[in-house]
């Protein structure tokens, strides 16, 4: 479960990590009526479970509480990689000296969690992370030990930051073990011109395993802002959008976690994390592609499976039916192995749909997928 920023921002308070003074508002008059509350000249901010808000026009500086009205205006209802804006964040704006980036992620195959730290922050964290990959600190931190003093000091000196940040970093580790988080970020971490540190923005993701034990977040069924998101929960779906152009069907959560490592080392951009788990039916393949291809991100689609219990001869079945009721627009590779996976490839050649080719392996299928994504991109 993804906290919203302001969300993120009442906890970080609680924890005594120093935030900007700020309100929240649903529409555009009550937008004004803070920014006056808040002294007039306030940073207007999209609240949507994504990132990117800032490039996206989602942050505006407002100059008065008249501007503020206007500009939540604006921002309210509008679309933000598939999210609708729905209430926006007003904060009072901080002189600021020098922009970090600081956060805990759980590293699942580390079985362990990863701090992470650069003094690089701010809304190019992903460039410098990828173009400059020495500039951001990544240290392991075992579970049981836990984030000390001298822990926090390490990072903060590894990663260039001010000894100042050290509290801020136990704070957080505090943060991700009180409150069940697989994810605590804060970009940018901020030192004003008075050497004040500041956390301007905020990521917190809570283990839906552990709602139980966080009731004050909703002990129900997660609800979801991506309209996608939605649509396959209800269909049962285990899906997750991301931002690419490439669409991923396969079953299991290790194979398509791999299926994106992969598409991702193809030089393309998984669109999203679908496992259609043991079952293969002819419902499943097809309310899974529906939802695929309803992104219209979505150049090309990879489907990737290996048969164990279900057999690839029942999947590609299903795919063959799947295409009875689901206009395919988008090419679609299907990569099988497993279990009759030699039976599984003739049903597909049988059928011989004009948009369905075949690969043998992950890789093949992997670049073909993103060959066919950029090919329809320069379209």
């Amino acid at each position: 479960m993804d906290l919203y920023e302001y969300q993120a921002r009442e906890i970080f308070q609680q924890y005594g990590i120093a935030v900007p003074e700020a309100e929240t508002a649903d529409t555009a008059r009550e937008a004004r009526h803070a920014a006056d509350r808040l002294g007039g000249r306030v940073v207007v901010k999209a609240q949507v479970k994504t990132g990117g808000r800032g490039k996206a026009g989602g942050v505006k500086l407002a100059t008065d509480p008249a501007a503020a009205e206007l500009t939540a205006r604006h921002i309210l209802g509008m679309d933000i990689k598939g999210h609708t804006v729905r209430k926006v964040m007003l904060a009072q704006p901080v002189d600021i000296h020098a922009e970090y980036y600081v956060s805990y992620a759980l590293d699942r195959a580390a079985g362990r969690f990863l701090a992470i730290a650069s003094a690089h922050g701010g809304m190019d964290i992903e460039e410098v992370a990828a173009t400059r990959p020495e500039a951001v600190t990544r240290i392991p931190v075992d579970p049981a030990e836990g984030i000390t003093p001298t822990a926090a000091a390490a990072i903060a000196t590894a990663a260039g930051l001010p000894p100042t940040t050290a509290p801020v970093l136990q704070r957080l580790w505090k943060i991700l073990t009180d409150e069940d988080a697989l994810l605590v970020e804060v970009n940018p971490l901020v030192r004003t011109t008075t050497g004040d540190i500041l956390a301007l923005d905020g990521k917190i993701t809570l283990d839906d395993n552990a709602r139980f034990r966080q009731t004050r977040w909703g002990a129900g069924a997660p609800t979801y802002d991506d309209p996608l998101e939605a649509t396959a929960a209800a269909k049962g779906l285990n899906y997750v959008r991301l931002e690419g152009e490439v669409g991923v069907i396969g079953n299991g959560a290790g194979l398509v976690m791999s299926t994106l490592d992969v598409v991702a080392g193809c030089g393309a951009r998984p669109a999203n994390f679908l496992d259609i788990g043991g079952g293969a039916s002819a419902q499943v393949m097809a309310d899974g592609l529906t939802v695929v291809l309803a992104d219209p991100g979505v150049r090309s689609v990879l489907v990737n499976v290996f048969g164990g219990i279900t057999a690839c001869d029942a999947v590609a079945d299903g795919i063959v039916k799947a295409l009875e009721t689901v206009r395919l627009t988008k090419p679609l590779v299907v990569r099988l192995d497993g279990n009759n996976a030699t039976r599984g490839r003739a049903i597909l050649d049988a059928r011989a749909h004009p948009l369905v080719e075949q690969a043998t392996t992950m890789d093949g299928a992997a670049r073909r997928a993103a060959v066919l994504a950029t090919d329809a991109a320069a379209v």
